[in-house]
C-alpha cells in the first residue's frame, strides 16, 4: 500500500517565532490534537493543543520549544508502523519527513485506519477466534499450523493484549466452521475466550447443567 498517497498539507505548520495566543486561536478552529513546528523550514517538533492553552499568550512557541513532541514518521513508513506512532504518542495527526529530515506533511488517523479497514482481516467475511496462552508458550507457528491443519486459512493474526504474562492473540479465520479448531487449540492447552456458537464441548456442559439442575429439583 503506497501511503504516500496520503500525506496531506490543509493546515500549515507553526513558524517557531510565532505567538501562542495565534496558535490558541488556530487549535479552536481544529479538531487536530498537535500541530507540527517548523524552524526556517525544519521540522522541530509537534505542539499540543492540551500544552498551548496553558502558555502564556504574548510569548513566541520559542519560549516552549521543550514542550515541543518530537514524534514523526518518514516518507516510506510501513503503514503498521504508522499506526503504531499514532498509538504511541495519542494524536490524530503524523508528520511526514523524507530522509533528509525536510518536512512533506501530515498523515490524519482516520486515513490510516482506513487503510487498515481494506485489510482482508476486516473486509473478508470470516471467523474470530481470541485464544490465550503464556508468553513464554505460544508461538505464531503453532497457532498457524493448528488453524491450517483443520483446512482453514488465516486471514490475520495479531496479539492483542499482554497482562500478567498472558499473551491474548485474536485470529481471523476465512471460514465460520469454528469447532474443530476450537478443540484443536484447547487440546494445545490454549484457553479460547472467544464465546462460538458451534462448540460442542460448551454446548455440551450447558445440556450436563441442565440436566444436574433437573435432577436437584425433582
Amino acid at each position: 500500500m503506497n501511503t504516500l498517497d496520503y500525506i496531506i498539507n490543509d493546515i500549515k505548520p507553526f513558524d517557531i517565532s510565532a505567538h501562542i495566543r495565534d496558535a490558541q486561536h488556530s487549535f479552536n478552529k481544529l479538531t487536530y490534537s498537535h500541530i507540527p513546528v517548523l524552524e526556517k523550514n525544519e521540522f522541530v517538533g509537534n505542539l499540543s493543543e492540551t500544552d498551548v492553552h496553558c502558555f502564556e499568550t504574548e510569548k513566541p512557541l520559542s519560549e516552549y520549544r521543550y514542550a515541543l513532541e518530537p514524534f514523526h514518521v518518514k516518507e516510506h513508513t510501513n503503514w503498521i508502523d504508522i499506526l503504531e506512532a499514532f498509538a504511541l504518542n495519542n494524536s490524530n495527526i503524523m508528520p511526514v519527513l523524507d530522509d533528509k529530515n525536510n518536512y512533506l506533511g501530515y498523515f490524519e488517523l482516520n486515513d490510516i485506519m482506513n487503510i487498515f479497514n481494506e485489510t482482508p482481516f476486516l473486509s473478508e467475511a470470516g471467523g474470530i477466534i481470541v485464544v490465550e496462552k503464556g508468553v513464554t508458550d505460544y508461538s505464531f507457528s503453532e497457532m498457524c499450523q493448528i488453524v491450517e491443519s483443520n483446512d482453514a486459512k488465516i486471514l490475520g493474526l495479531f496479539i492483542s493484549k499482554l497482562e500478567n504474562d498472558i499473551m491474548q492473540a485474536t485470529i481471523k479465520i476465512g471460514h465460520t466452521g469454528m469447532n474443530a479448531i476450537v478443540q484443536t487449540f484447547r487440546r494445545y492447552s490454549y484457553n479460547v475466550v472467544s464465546n462460538h456458537g458451534e462448540d460442542k464441548l460448551l454446548e455440551d456442559l450447558k445440556k450436563r447443567s441442565e440436566y444436574l439442575d433437573r435432577y436437584l429439583n425433582m
